[in-house]
């Protein structure tokens, strides 16, 4: 989680770096010459940082969805873990909006119930995807 947030505030500065040096008088995009004088530029770094807000906002709602997700799916194999009847770790969770997928292995049909039924109960969550597996033993 810390990570994604470093990553997302990393390539935010990277935006709002590029977009200054492409603001600054006497250089267009890219670096190229914009020409002499610095008639428009003032419209110019307003079109910039209005983009470049715009950027900043999409980039701020993937962050929150993915926090979202990751919080939902931490909840889910944190009761897994919890639960004795259930082997967290032959099974995965993962989650897409309120949409959550359980896959892997399970022993019995009772820990597949079991898990899905963790997943189920969990805030947040509207559909459960079962791709869970009933390991046979001989």
């Amino acid at each position: 989680m810390r990570t994604l947030v470093i990553a997302a505030l990393l390539v935010l500065a990277v935006f709002v770096l590029w977009g200054y040096g492409s603001a600054l008088p006497g250089v267009g995009v890219a670096g190229q010459p914009s020409g002499v004088g610095t008639s428009g530029a003032l419209d110019n770094v307003r079109a910039r940082g209005a983009e470049l807000g715009e950027k900043a906002a999409v980039a701020g709602e993937k962050i929150k969805d993915a926090a979202h997700d990751a919080a939902i799916t931490s909840k889910i194999k944190a009761k897994m873990a919890l639960d004795d009847t259930v082997k967290a770790r032959a099974i995965d969770v993962s989650t897409d909006g309120s949409t959550v997928t359980v896959s892997g292995t399970v022993r019995s049909r009772a820990e597949h119930d079991r898990a899905l039924a963790l997943a189920r109960e969990t805030t947040g969550v509207t559909t459960v995807v079962d791709r869970l597996s009933l390991l046979v033993q001989p």
